[in-house]
């Protein structure tokens, strides 16, 4: 039995530490195949064309796929509020500045940078744009690949970015950039990604995503109580990374977990009402049709862990 898994290069993700460390996998009953993807639509586009049978992925492309008839539903969580603002350290972010209206008016006549359209990171961009009445004087940018907005900001062709934490340590590590505005106060609770299941592989393999979803979960939990292990074990995989700099990344976006909490499912569906007034949607999707808690209530029957945080 083979088990094919699509997910992105964010490395704080459980994917990478399930590769990382096969001991966490020692559950589940299969092959796994990993599938490496540039964005969460290129993953939706895959389960389309059944490539894939589970995947990483943020909620607003699953939702878009959802609505246009991609038979994918969301089994579980995994981290919350993944997205940042970063910049050069020519701009002024918070807390100099408390209200991101303001900052984003710095960027007047520029342009910002962003992972591809649909990504979970564009949508909050698209959004904070419109809200702040700027979507005639501040220009979007979306690449294919997550990772070249980072080489954008350094060569000046875009001014900011909207993206992952991982990308914001970078910039500042490596381009002298700052955080503008941080993921806690950017959009809370936002569902940063999923774990997301084709719906006829979790009919016929029911057992097997379950199996999975343990291996998820002690994985979620290594990284909130035993982060230092795995910075050093995410690290010694990718090979070009040192595990302080995956540490600083977890650190910024500190919550991990893979309930679905009613506040995860809550935001999401605020999430379907600006992907319709967006023009990303014709319809609005219901819950059930995003959403199916059956396996991890049994996976995690506890309260959530999100609000934890990790260990110091």
């Amino acid at each position: 039995m083979r088990l094919r898994i699509g997910h992105l290069s964010t490395f704080y993700h459980t994917a990478m530490l399930l590769m990382a460390d096969q001991s966490l996998c020692s559950g589940i009953n299969a092959e796994i195949a990993w599938k490496l993807f540039g964005t969460g639509p290129a993953i939706v586009n895959a389960f389309e064309n059944k490539e894939i049978d589970l995947a990483y992925v943020g909620l607003p492309p699953a939702i878009i796929g959802i609505e246009r008839g991609v038979p994918i539903i969301c089994i579980a969580g995994g981290h919350i509020e993944g997205t940042v603002v970063c910049g050069k350290s020519s701009y002024r972010g918070y807390p100099e500045m408390d209200r991101l209206e303001d900052i984003l008016r710095q960027f007047a006549g520029k342009t910002i940078g962003v992972p591809g359209k649909g990504s979970i990171h564009d949508v909050i961009l698209q959004q904070s744009i419109r809200q702040a009445g700027l979507e005639r004087i501040v220009s979007v940018r979306n690449f294919s690949w997550a990772d070249m907005v980072l080489e954008a900001i350094i060569k000046d062709e875009v001014s900011a970015a909207f993206g992952t934490p991982a990308l914001a340590v970078s910039l500042q590590q490596y381009a002298g950039g700052i955080i503008l505005y941080p993921p806690s106060l950017l959009w809370p609770h936002n569902p940063s990604y999923g774990i997301l299941v084709d719906r006829v592989f979790l009919h016929d393999n029911t057992t097997l995503v379950e199996q999975f979803l343990r291996s998820h979960e002690a994985a979620t939990a290594c990284i909130r109580t035993d982060p230092n292990r795995a910075a050093e074990a995410i690290a010694a995989h990718v090979g070009f990374i040192e595990a302080s700099f995956v540490r600083e990344t977890f650190a910024l976006s500190p919550k991990y977990c893979s309930s679905l909490t009613d506040a995860y499912i809550a935001s999401t569906m605020d999430f379907v009402q600006i992907l319709r007034s967006l023009g990303y949607i014709r319809r609005l999707i219901s819950v059930d049709a995003i959403f199916d808690r059956s396996l991890i209530v049994r996976v995690h029957p506890e309260p959530e862990h999100y609000s934890r945080g990790i260990a110091p």
